[in-house]
């Protein structure tokens, strides 16, 4: 008996909705966003061969489950970086995203996460201090650790070892560089150290001319610290070394990191010496952070000689999203709650070690105070001077002692 076309459209459009939700259920969407626009975009493209080199080691695969990545791009600025995350969300249906790089992308993103709680974020390299301090999103997690956290130990070399008791302080205008101040300048000033208000410079990201702050610059200090990432780090070095500048340098982390060292022209001999801190040390004599150099340089011929910091914490906050899709089976059906439960429980070794949550959600992990030097290659790299285990966000103090302190700002700490 002939069926109408009817009855057979009636059944086809059936037999669709039932096989959807089992085909979705095939794949799931993870998003990834960084800094490709801008004065970062350097950063945020080794930001994103840390997302393929993780997802590379998974086969593209996690709980069974086919992993299709779609990407977003920023400029460092909020109001872009939500753009973006709002597109990956509600137009593209990313279950998992990945990202942002910037600090203040990084404290809009997580705002943006409490109106999406069926939608898990993980941190990309952004590493502003209230990001997961203050006000937390229960749907936003930072495997990668944050600025103060990154400064581990500086304070205390330059003022112990280096003998430096003043210091300027040349950084970014926005909550990334407050953070790595603070995380410098907490256990330099109260050690005796010194950096004033008034010997303390702040520049907007994208700053090109930085003659008046050189001219500006107190002859009256032991170093200055800079904070300053990628064309903004290149910038400066570049005009102080031209000026005839010779106060020795401080380096915040992404001032020293592989997209700033691996920039070309007389800047590289400039920077030799500087002590620095942060997650990574390029000269790390560790198995594990060797095998990450080599499947980095493997997969990226074109990338820099050793991976950045971004390359570091997209890598390791997109294997912590594939692994706890391995613990659920990829299943992300109950708008991830198991998924984030396992997530928040997650403990693995990374390329610098392990890594752990605390109650908030930001990674507890080992980090590196470095010194820059002429690799065996003739290209400059951080050398390991010490391991700081298992540092905390609050630095070893209680949660509500640490608050203490205060949010991190221009003038947080005074030290004078």
């Amino acid at each position: 008996m002939k069926r109408s076309a009817k009855f057979v459209t009636a059944a086809a459009v059936a037999a669709a909705l039932a096989a959807g939700p089992a085909q979705a259920q095939e794949t799931i969407k993870m998003g990834a966003l960084a800094t490709l626009e801008g004065a970062f975009t350097v950063l945020g493209e080794d930001g994103m061969r840390g997302v393929r080199l993780a997802l590379e080691e998974f086969d593209y695969t996690a709980g069974g489950k086919k992993i299709e990545l779609i990407t977003g791009s920023s400029d460092a600025s909020p109001d872009s970086a939500v753009r973006a995350a709002r597109k990956l969300v509600e137009q593209d249906g990313v279950q998992v995203l990945v990202g942002p790089l910037s600090g203040s992308e990084g404290l809009a993103v997580k705002d943006y996460a409490k109106t999406q709680p069926d939608v898990t974020f993980l941190n990309g390299s952004s590493a502003a201090q209230d990001t997961t301090l203050r006000e937390p999103a229960e749907n936003f997690f930072r495997f990668g650790t944050e600025g103060a956290q990154w400064m581990a130990g500086l304070g205390e070399y330059v003022y112990e070892v280096k003998g430096y008791r003043k210091v300027a302080v040349l950084a970014e205008d926005y909550s990334f560089p407050y953070t790595q101040v603070f995380g410098f300048l907490e256990p330099f000033c109260r050690l005796g150290g010194e950096a004033p208000v008034d010997a303390r410079f702040w520049v907007p990201i994208g700053n090109k001319d930085y003659s008046s702050v050189i001219a500006a610059l107190p002859d009256d200090v032991d170093a200055i610290y800079v904070a300053l990432g990628g064309a903004d780090a290149v910038n400066f070095l570049t005009q102080y070394e031209q000026a005839g500048g010779d106060l020795p340098l401080i380096g915040g982390s992404i001032t020293v990191d592989q997209s700033v060292l691996g920039a070309k022209g007389r800047t590289r001999d400039f920077v030799v010496g500087t002590p620095s801190a942060g997650p990574i040390s390029d000269t790390w004599d560790d198995p594990r952070w060797s095998a990450f150099v080599e499947a980095y340089k493997k997969q990226f011929p074109d990338g820099f000689p050793s991976p950045s910091l971004f390359a570091h914490a997209y890598y390791i906050n997109t294997k912590a999203a594939l692994l706890g899709l391995e613990k659920v089976n990829g299943d992300l059906s109950d708008g991830g709650k198991a998924y984030r439960a396992a997530l928040s429980s997650l403990e693995f070794e990374t390329p610098t070690g392990m890594v752990k949550l605390d109650e908030r959600r930001n990674a507890i992990a080992d980090m590196f105070l470095t010194e820059v030097t002429v690799g065996p290659e003739g290209n400059l790299v951080n050398k390991t001077i010490e391991v700081i285990p298992q540092v905390s966000q609050t630095l070893g103090l209680s949660y509500d002692e640490f608050l203490k302190y205060g949010a991190v700002s221009r003038e947080n700490p005074t030290c004078e």
